[in-house]
């Protein structure tokens, strides 16, 4: 079960004026569940996105990359689960303009006015013919709005859909974000699998959309890890349909306050996505918090709390309440941060003093370890003593259920 992570209610997904959602069961890896979505653009929709930093990207992701480079504007995306079609060589890339292909022909638009997604098991094919029949299926069915049904639809080993909407009162008028992510398993975002899409129905050029997806992936997918491994296929994916009306701008100053506002509701939608991912992890019954301060750059506070958020020991321990809180303290003297002064360190679970001038916290007992490390939200706070800056990470326990999900994956 994931931990304090309730379904999305349905009623509460607000529609985004300009983004249509179709949902069918395309039979690419299991029958009877929708694996197959099409997303459809209204014209003048701007559209940004950031990838996987895996040399071994999938051909989506490379075929996403061609298509906003193109300067097109993007008309359709479309995301299948079930088979990631990474590992596939030209026959993948082929794969993936294809399916642009077809549905550009549907669509009477450009090829490279569609971007591709796939997520599942690497080194295998797309079925292109269900691919295909998908497609046209999709393509006949109305024009829908259901993000419940669009998160259900990118699931894999997720245990439930990942949804939130914001409605955001600006001066101009009133913009909505609403935003899907998918992922439990081969998470740690560098750009794990994971997939994110999130669409606005404010006008926001092509540049600040741009700068905003970046800052948001930084802040919150780029943010959390489950079992330290980056995906070949992670995508985080950012629309403005401008459907609304209210134009947002990062250098007009005259909307300077309308963007001020917007940008910290799409940070809170975006982190709220990313930390249902952690909540979520393949196994998790803990979600921790990893806040790493008095750094003396925010590289090496995030370089500090990955490897703490990363340890497998640490982790372990976690999940068995054990305060065999040594570990911790190993991770961060391994981390690599040049010319660490452990005298400096200090560390507290839950905010009970465990360790302090490299050592055990004088005032520290066993009962006390147990007991901060009991709850299932967990935050560890780790103090550098050596600067101002500061990072946090999210991420999960690890538990026997992590071994017997992943070993059991391709069943």
């Amino acid at each position: 079960m994931p931990v304090r992570l309730p379904p999305p209610d349905r009623a509460s997904l607000l529609p985004v004026a300009g983004v249509s959602l179709c949902a069918v069961s395309a039979g690419i890896r299991k029958a009877g569940r929708t694996d197959l979505l099409l997303i459809g653009l209204a014209p003048g929709t701007t559209v940004a996105g950031v990838f996987t930093q895996n040399a071994f990207c999938a051909a989506p992701v490379q075929v996403c990359r061609m298509h906003l480079a193109s300067a097109q504007a993007i008309r359709a995306l479309v995301i299948n689960t079930g088979c990631a079609n990474a590992g596939t060589g030209r026959q993948g890339l082929a794969d993936a303009h294809k399916t642009c292909q077809r549905v550009a022909e549907a669509g009477n638009f450009l090829p490279s006015q569609v971007l591709p997604f796939s997520t599942g098991v690497i080194l295998e094919n797309l079925p292109m013919d269900r691919m295909e029949l998908g497609l046209r299926e999709a393509f006949s069915k109305p024009d829908a709005s259901d993000w419940f049904e669009a998160a259900q639809t990118i699931m894999t080993t997720d245990t439930q859909p990942k949804a939130v909407s914001r409605r955001v009162m600006l001066a101009g008028g009133a913009v909505v974000i609403t935003g899907i992510s998918k992922g439990a398993g081969m998470i740690r975002p560098n750009m794990a699998t994971m997939l994110g899409f999130m669409a606005t129905d404010a006008e926001i050029g092509q540049a600040c959309l741009a700068g905003l997806t970046r800052e948001a992936a930084d802040r919150s997918f780029n943010a959390i890890t489950i079992d330290g491994d980056t995906s070949t296929n992670d995508s985080y994916m950012a629309m403005a349909t401008g459907q609304s009306g209210v134009a947002l701008s990062s250098t007009d100053a005259s909307v300077a306050s309308d963007w001020v506002r917007f940008k910290q509701a799409w940070f809170e939608v975006s982190e709220a996505l990313a930390q249902a991912i952690v909540r979520d992890g393949e196994g998790a019954t803990k979600f921790m918090t990893i806040r790493v301060s008095s750094a003396a750059t925010s590289a090496e506070a995030r370089q500090v709390a990955y490897a703490v958020a990363h340890s497998p020991l640490v982790k372990t321990a976690f999940f068995a309440s054990d305060p065999n809180l040594g570990r911790i303290l190993a991770a961060v003297g391994y981390s690599g941060v040049s010319c660490l002064d452990a005298g400096l360190v200090s560390v507290r679970i839950n905010g009970t003093l465990v360790a302090e001038g490299g050592q055990r916290a004088a005032s520290y007992t066993e009962a006390q370890g147990q007991a901060a490390m009991a709850p299932d939200e967990i935050e560890v706070d780790i103090d550098l003593g050596r600067g101002s800056t500061q990072a946090t990470v999210w991420t999960c326990d690890l538990s026997h259920d992590y071994i017997s999900i992943n070993a059991d994956y391709r069943s």
